[in-house]
């Protein structure tokens, strides 16, 4: 999880629990800290980790924002323990970030998802890699609506990508702008299992909104902002962890098949 020192540099700390509800034990010193001497992207801190376990490495990666005056970029980190790790440094240079690591190779490379930002947009593209560090052929993968629609003009990949019978299953962010700021909402997309870049079915409406007290009142209100989710031994239960109001980090339950469902029926015949 993200936690932010009296300065407002961010660092990154492992939550630990048996059940992933109770009972979380927190490391008492940050477990990942900015390293700016070796790594200047870091010098203005680390935050929002997304973690994808790599069966072939037998380890995790780690992808997160690193944070400078040049702005916000993306850099990944190896581990086995979240005990030492082995820092790959920046994989996406300013301004990026909302990126993750597919689970698995693709037609035998690396896949992740990043957000780079351009002058009037802010999309979700794929990159592809054959050693985790040098990303090439960029290609566009979900567009921000425009409008009135609750994902126009800045949208962003929440927990990594999720393998299911049917595709891949996305969880994304869409940011509305409001005249009291952003409104930070989630929607749900499914990919090709063999061809990433294309969208079999994207959500109209968006299916996950602030709406309690700690999600609508905060440091940033009006905000749920997923980055971590577990997939129950059942393979269909979720626990999706997300930030909420940029103040304390919340826990949601879903279901593959019933997210897979309302795809189904709430899909944007255009995506």
């Amino acid at each position: 999880c993200r936690v932010e020192d009296g300065r407002g540099f961010s660092h990154l700390c492992a939550a630990r629990s048996r059940d992933g509800v109770h009972d979380w034990q927190i490391d008492t010193s940050p477990t990942l800290l900015p390293d700016p001497e070796r790594y200047p992207n870091e010098q203005w801190g680390i935050e929002d980790p997304r973690v994808t376990f790599l069966p072939e490495l037998d380890q995790f990666i780690v992808l997160y924002t690193s944070f400078s005056p040049t702005g916000p970029g993306v850099s990944a980190a190896l581990t086995r323990d979240f005990h030492s790790f082995d820092r790959l440094g920046e994989i996406f240079p300013p301004e990026n970030k909302d990126a993750a690591v597919f689970p698995r190779r693709i037609g035998g490379r690396w896949v992740a998802v990043h957000r780079p930002v351009t002058e009037n947009s802010a999309d979700m593209w794929l990159a592809y890699s054959d050693n985790l560090k040098d990303w090439d052929d960029h290609c566009p993968l979900l567009q921000a609506r425009e409008g009135a629609w609750w994902d126009a003009n800045k949208i962003g990949l929440s927990p990594p990508p999720i393998e299911t019978s049917q595709g891949w299953l996305v969880m994304y962010h869409g940011v509305r702008q409001t005249a009291a700021g952003g409104l930070y909402r989630v929607g749900l997309a499914l990919l090709d299992l063999d061809e990433p870049h294309r969208c079999i079915r994207r959500g109209a409406p968006w299916i996950f909104a602030p709406s309690t007290d700690y999600e609508r009142i905060g440091d940033v209100g009006n905000v749920v902002f997923p980055c971590g989710v577990t997939v129950g031994a059942d393979g269909d239960a979720l626990n999706v962890y997300y930030g909420a109001a940029d103040t304390c980090v919340a826990m949601a339950r879903g279901s593959i098949k019933q997210m897979l469902a309302w795809l189904e029926d709430n899909c944007d015949e255009t995506p």
